[in-house]
């Protein structure tokens, strides 16, 4: 009998048998955009998008997403461009009186280029409604995927979690 391949697979599993060690904790290094000038256009972009989720102006609001929208929300799955403007619309009707807001959590906002497509944002926000008198407060995880069409950018594709 060889006894190589023996002591080859007898090293082996003396290796899986071993104590894990645990991965050290590395610190993330600080987020600097790739690109400030697409940073700056797409910030811009989320900026002047909320403004118009924050008036209620759905028909602003609208014209900010792709028809061929895919909103993935981890409580509410999946809806397209109609499904999620009927959701702004309904969430606008029930929230007339309350202030309903959303605000960029600042400093998590970043964007990566997306080579012959757009951009990808990623970023957490509050979402602020006033409730029995209170201010009712949520914060959340969202990445957006925009493209840039005709001089155009829009959202594409929501990926909103973390509820």
């Amino acid at each position: 009998m060889n006894r190589l391949p023996l002591a080859l697979l007898l090293l082996l599993l003396s290796g899986a048998c071993a104590p894990v060690r645990p991965v050290p904790a590395v610190a993330a290094p600080a987020y600097s955009p790739v690109s400030p000038e697409l940073y700056a256009t797409i910030a811009r972009q989320d900026s002047l998008m909320f403004a118009a989720f924050n008036r209620h102006d759905l028909a602003q609001l609208q014209t900010y997403f792709a028809e061929d929208l895919e909103f993935y929300h981890d409580k509410g799955g999946l809806a397209n461009y109609q499904q999620s403007m009927q959701g702004f619309r309904r969430l606008f009707d029930q929230n007339k009186t309350t202030g309903l807001n959303r605000q960029l959590v600042p400093g998590t906002l970043e964007v990566y280029p997306i080579n012959g497509y757009g951009a990808v944002e990623t970023y957490q926000h509050r979402f602020c409604h006033v409730e029995n008198g209170k201010d009712d407060c949520g914060t959340f995880k969202n990445m957006m995927v925009w493209r840039l069409r005709d001089g155009r950018w829009q959202v594409t594709r929501v990926v909103s979690y973390d509820h």
